[in-house]
């Protein structure tokens, strides 16, 4: 089907304005979870595996709570965890079917409405020994890898561990027990049953949920031995089979996930905290895909965004980060997404669509939020990642569009209007903001080089680097101010405070006010959760933090030269997010959403080392620069196993006195090796 603005006539204004309310609320249900008095405490430390262990032998900061967010193609499961005083953890799981749309009452909106419900630690299966009831030790620690495990103290000679982990292909979630005796005696455990069945209505016809174990109901354990079984949320749809379930299938399925993630797109740092988080963001970035009737797509997650896309999250955020990790199930949801974009372009000259959601069924954007610039800015480097001509064929029309219509929006100052951005009016934007034209001026760069790489007529990409050269002038006219003393940028042309998205000048490269909108981001605007989204002295309202500002700011600093300076907040911010009160990825916001590990903010993290450290930019379908800027305190970095331009290829920095030593290694064969000062553009030809 195809949308025009006649088609979003159609949807009555009520119905327009309950979406709207809910949209910009963002369920803040979760947002009483996060303590911010502990906000700089550590919890977690890494480990030489790439996971994270929380040692509760010596912990007093208690009672402690978090949550973590867990997903497969069909379910998606929100963890909660709460440890008391006493060391003893009380579990939520919120479990999430997102493809069965509920019916809801009359007071509601069907918006979002997935089946979901949460299910407490009364459901779990007694256990006994010797004929009396058994209670589980005192917490002991707690790991997170992919899966969040929780490790019991021994007890009467036994040891108990619980896992969480879901499945990747079907609707269910696993718990998974261990009982382990580690006595020296036999021990015979009794473990009860559980059954829990629920059947309702909704928009695909009858669903039904059930909860259940598949443990024998006694167990011998001699010493040494250990027996697993699992706890299974599973849900079906009218007369469809009951999935096979299997604890040891499941775990070997979610574990084949994990280790196809590891083996790709390896970062080694001297700082193993940046490196164990650069390993979850992948994970994160890449478990958050969901089946829907265009195939594949990735969603967001959090609790509230599923089986949909988004021009910001999607085609900006995610979308290009793909082709690096090789991971084919996201390369395919990346090129459904834009897909879905381009079937829906409007044909009466209307905006794009912001984003479609209910199973791909349902377009919503109230306002243009800069939606075709980032599409555009998107689409265009994960076709030049990729490697693909005949994607880039297919998706060309897209790009096009996107590109016209900006065009079409640029005003007598050369800017680019818009009615909002991607914050849809939580801050003020004014009618043309900086983020818009900054998206509009990477798009047309990439725009170029893609045209280039697909041998259109040379005028092509003329008229684009044209375009973006007048828009760089422009942007810097109209948005450069002095801000609070700075050498900087207005976020709109009524702006009087500092904002986070200031940064993305340096992301697309445009540097004359670099010294002052890095003193802004890092100083003026920096906090322990990363970079405000504004600056308000005396603001009576608790300050506001976005994730992917921080995210975006961290690489365009990189990329600035500014290593340094970047690295120092870096760590400061990775230290928080990986060991801290709130873990183990990158968020959405604060206070909205209650700071949800939204997918792709873990996406816009691994592209700070790709984009921002190593400065690679693609220029066609086999090629690419790189604008190293290793910080001065360490020696090398290297990334292995890059999945792009259709090959595998390493990068590696080294510290060779003042310069650095800039290797390419294509399948074993070494395709360049440079040594260079930092912040020195280097062409490498990888056919």
């Amino acid at each position: 089907m195809t949308w025009t603005s006649s088609t979003y006539g159609l949807l009555t204004k009520a119905w327009i304005a309950i979406l709207v309310i809910v949209f910009a609320s963002g369920c803040t249900t979760q947002s009483q979870a996060q303590d911010f008095r502990h906000q700089q405490e550590l919890y977690w430390h890494p480990n030489k595996d790439n996971s994270i262990t929380w040692d509760l032998t010596r912990e007093t900061r208690l009672p402690h709570d978090d949550n973590i967010e867990l997903a497969g193609t069909q379910i998606a499961a929100i963890i909660r965890y709460q440890v008391d005083q006493a060391k003893q953890v009380h579990i939520t799981r919120d479990i999430i079917f997102p493809q069965l749309r509920k019916f809801t009452k009359s007071n509601e909106s069907l918006y979002r409405a997935y089946l979901r419900d949460d299910y407490r630690d009364d459901l779990l299966p007694v256990l006994t020994l010797a004929d009396k009831k058994y209670e589980s030790g005192v917490l002991d620690s707690v790991r997170i890898k992919g899966k969040i495990t929780f490790y019991f103290r021994e007890k009467d000679g036994l040891t108990l561990v619980r896992s969480f982990f879901p499945s990747m292909h079907e609707r269910c979630l696993v718990e998974k027990w261990t009982l382990l005796n580690t006595g020296k005696t036999l021990r015979i455990v009794g473990i009860g049953a559980t059954e829990l069945q629920q059947t309702e209505q909704g928009w695909h016809g009858t669903y039904h949920r059930r909860v259940f174990t598949d443990a024998q109901r006694s167990v011998t354990l001699p010493p040494g031995a250990h027996y697993d079984f699992g706890v299974y949320f599973l849900a079906t749809l009218n007369e469809e089979a009951a999935p096979t379930v299997s604890v040891a299938a499941i775990e070997r399925s979610r574990d084949t996930f994990l280790d196809s993630i590891a083996v790709n797109l390896q970062l080694h740092s001297p700082d193993p905290v940046l490196n164990t988080l650069f390993y979850f963001s992948k994970i994160r970035a890449a478990e958050s895909i969901f089946r829907s009737r265009y195939g594949l797509v990735h969603s967001p997650g959090g609790g509230n965004y599923y089986v949909g896309i988004w021009a910001n999250d999607q085609a900006e955020y995610s979308g290009p980060f793909f082709p690096y990790l090789g991971y084919q199930t996201g390369l395919q949801a990346a090129l459904n997404a834009y897909r879905i974009f381009q079937r829906n372009l409007p044909k009466d000259g209307g905006k794009i669509w912001a984003s479609f959601e209910m199973d791909v069924t349902f377009p919503f954007g109230e306002r243009d939020r800069g939606d075709a610039a980032m599409i555009a800015f998107g689409a265009t480097h994960f076709l030049l990642a990729s490697g693909d001509a005949q994607k880039s064929k297919e998706l060309w029309p897209l790009i096009t569009w996107c590109l016209a219509y900006c065009r079409q929006r640029t005003t007598a100052a050369g800017v680019v209007a818009s009615e909002s951005d991607e914050l849809e009016g939580r801050f003020p934007a004014g009618s043309a903001n900086l983020a818009t034209s900054c998206l509009y001026y990477g798009a047309l760069l990439q725009a170029a080089r893609l045209a280039q790489a697909m041998h259109q007529p040379a005028s092509v990409s003329a008229t684009y680097h044209q375009r973006a050269k007048r828009l760089a002038t422009a942007i810097d006219e109209y948005f450069g101010a002095e801000m609070d003393g700075l050498h900087t940028y207005k976020y709109y042309k009524e702006n009087t405070t500092l904002r986070s998205w200031i940064c993305l000048p340096l992301v697309v490269g445009l540097y004359q006010r670099k010294a002052g909108t890095l003193a802004a981001l890092f100083d003026k605007l920096w906090s322990a959760n990363g970079v405000l989204t504004e600056l308000k002295p005396g603001a009576s309202s608790p300050p506001v933090f976005w994730d992917r500002g921080s995210l975006y700011a961290f690489r365009g600093a990189f990329k600035a030269g500014a290593a340094d300076q970047a690295l120092e907040r870096l760590t400061s911010y990775v230290t928080t997010r990986l060991t801290g009160f709130r873990v183990p990825y990158a968020v959405e916001a604060w206070p909205e959403n209650g700071m949800a590990h939204l997918s792709a903010e873990s996406a816009l993290y691994c592209r700070i080392f790709t984009e921002g450290i190593l400065g690679l930019e693609p220029t066609g379908f086999h090629s690419f620069t790189l604008r190293p800027n290793l910080p001065s305190s360490w020696s090398d970095m290297t990334i292995n196993n890059i999945k792009a331009f259709n090959t595998t290829f390493d990068v590696s920095l080294r510290r060779s006195r003042e310069k650095l030593q800039v290797t390419v290694v294509r399948q074993g064969q070494v395709v360049l090796q440079r040594t260079v000062s930092n912040n020195t553009i280097v062409a490498v030809q990888l056919k």
